[in-house]
């Protein structure tokens, strides 16, 4: 079965499977709740519904549903799809507000209304699919109860949701299951709370994250090797406002792009500006500040700087989806002549990036192009979008990136290469890409002096080669479940002295390792030796140096290593320590002392 036909299979597998789950609840608890919807969704299905004179179900009610979906299969009950029409679907909904306001909707795009019957008991307002037959679905399992907003509008009535999922047989359903405990172990929120890496509070507002001196060692550790790496392609540093009149973003189109998205910010002395949804139009502004020549082409930008979007509240969680974003941005501004060469350096530049990390290699290439049934969804000429496209697609056959086209995923304003890697648990996760765009600079009136005196405008070409900093954090955090490379973990050596007389040569063993910029802690607790390991352990730092009498009697400064793993390295001179250290250091070592 190709692809297509097998997500095809499982949304109707699990869209019958939630069907089965609203039809059990109606069998246990008749009278206790209204219907709301319930989609299938990526990994699964969900149901809303809102509870009658306080009606709950939690994850303890679980056995139960199942065992009756479980008898609802075994039944093997017929599932029929039926049109009718709106007055009689009225008359069947008409105690359901929520399928009311549905069937508005519907009337309104001037779809046709269908409902599906699960034999002689159960019927729903649903456009499908569906499987024929109840006993179809061979492996499904509730997961959890949540709350939603109706619409995801928190202005709207909160309901209660069961997410619950479903596959086409039991052991890929095993499987599934065991990669959400492994992500429990994993979950960025519990290990960054674990590793003191950032937080949240109240007083500053969700959706806003806060890095302590431990996570914002990581984030500028990738900063710099981020802009190390740039700067060999000839990147150079800018920094813009966090703000701007909204007319910068009307120009862009990010302004009809965004929305409701954008924050407001005004002043009692008439201030009326926007919180930058992108960097883009800043960096145009800089281009603009001076006459530019051919000669001066290519300029390229960096910039890693706070963004802001007003995501939606029920959408706002952890790291992944927030309301302030530290984006790391680049654009190179060139001629039509030299666009090969920037795509394929910021290919460049992408690969030794995530070579770095050990994820180069889990990847596939999306080669990004527009929604052809539906232009009016982008900004620019059609004619450019030609070239652009066809550019794009010379360059990933010329470096062999095996590019699979896909029909309206481009960017508003053209088409990209976007980089799709796969995270610890094998899901898909798109952060780098590279973009061209001929229609920004005309939006701007971007110019540059050809050599023939004529004026003519750049092309634009962006480029994100981490994202945002914090999806990025999440992603390693839970890539690595805490357990980073040397040189991006915040301390990287633990120094535990034996007792305290061992103090001062731990002293003396710390400025030996900091001298040579090794991040370094000497933990001097009221604590045995072997509970300091094993919180040198839980914190997952690389290496711990245990110092007793024998080390502290050496002629050479010796020192006992262990790795976080438990491995014991044995005993050696600091000096050795050190320049082992420093070169995993500098190669950026995923591994540790062999």
């Amino acid at each position: 079965m190709d692809s297509s036909k097998k997500n095809k299979q499982l949304e109707s597998i699990r869209h019958s499977a939630e069907h089965i789950l609203t039809q059990a609840m109606q069998r246990l608890y008749p009278d206790k709740f209204i219907m709301a919807m319930g989609p299938a969704i990526d990994t699964g299905f969900y149901f809303d519904f809102e509870t009658i004179n306080d009606f709950k179900v939690s994850e303890n009610d679980f056995p139960e549903i199942e065992k009756e979906m479980t008898k609802i299969v075994k039944e093997s009950l017929p599932i029929t799809k039926e049109e009718i029409s709106l007055d009689e679907a009225k008359k069947l909904f008409k105690n359901n507000p929520y399928k009311l306001e549905w069937l508005e909707s519907i009337k309104n795009r001037k779809e046709k209304i269908t409902i599906y019957k699960t034999g002689d008991e159960f019927i729903d307002l649903c456009s499908g699919p569906h499987l024929d037959n109840t006993k179809n679905i061979p492996a499904f399992k509730l997961l959890s109860v949540a709350g939603a907003y109706w619409h995801g509008d928190e202005n709207n009535k909160m309901l209660t949701r069961i997410y619950g999922t479903a596959f086409e047989n039991s052991k890929e359903l095993r499987k599934y299951l065991n990669n959400l405990e492994e992500a429990k172990k994993r979950n960025h929120k519990k290990i960054g709370k674990e590793l003191d890496l950032f937080c949240f509070s109240d007083l500053v507002g969700p959706g806003l994250p806060m890095f302590t001196p431990k996570g914002t060692i990581i984030i500028e550790e990738l900063k710099k090797h981020i802009e190390n790496v740039c700067r060999a392609y000839g990147f150079e540093k800018v920094m813009t406002p966090h703000l701007s009149k909204i007319k910068l973003y009307e120009i862009s189109g990010h302004a009809k792009k965004f929305g409701q998205e954008l924050f407001h910010v005004t002043s009692s002395r008439n201030h009326d500006l926007v919180l930058k949804p992108v960097q883009c139009p800043h960096q145009t502004q800089i281009y603009a500040s001076q006459l530019r020549s051919y000669r001066d082409l290519p300029i390229r930008y960096m910039e890693s700087e706070k963004q802001y979007r007003a995501e939606k509240g029920g959408e706002v969680g952890g790291l992944n989806r927030v309301y302030a974003i530290t984006v790391e941005d680049g654009h190179s501004f060139c001629r039509v002549d030299q666009v090969k060469e920037e795509v394929i350096n910021m290919v460049k530049i992408i690969k030794e990036f995530y070579t770095a990390l050990g994820l180069w290699g889990s990847h596939w290439v999306s080669l990004s192009l527009r929604d052809y049934d539906h232009p009016e969804k982008y900004i620019g000429e059609s004619k450019d979008w030609d070239t652009c496209e066809q550019m794009l697609e010379e360059i990933a056959k010329e470096m062999n990136l095996d590019a699979k086209k896909c029909e309206g995923e481009a960017a508003l304003y053209g088409p990209k290469l976007d980089f799709m890697f796969k995270d610890a648990l094998g899901n898909e996760i798109q952060i780098p890409t590279v973009q061209l765009d001929f229609a920004t600079p005309k939006k701007f009136d971007l110019k540059y002096t050809d050599k023939d005196g004529s004026e003519k405008a750049p092309v634009m070409v962006h480029r994100a080669v981490l994202g945002s900093y914090e999806r990025f954090l999440a992603l390693i955090i839970e890539h690595f479940a805490g357990a980073f490379p040397i040189w991006l973990s915040p301390i990287q050596v633990k120094i535990v002295p034996i007792s305290d007389k061992h103090l001062d040569y731990a002293q003396k063993i710390e400025k030996e390792l900091k001298d040579q910029n090794v991040r370094v802690e000497i933990d001097n607790k009221s604590e045995t030796m072997q509970n300091k390991i094993r919180n040198a352990t839980t914190q997952k730092i690389p290496y711990i140096l245990i110092l007793g009498d024998k080390e502290v009697a050496s002629s050479d400064q010796q020192v006992s290593v262990r790795q976080r793993d438990g491995q014991n390295i044995g005993t050696m001179p600091i000096k050795d320590f050190i320049k082992k250290v420093s070169q995993q250091i500098s190669k950026k070592s995923l591994s540790l002392i062999k």
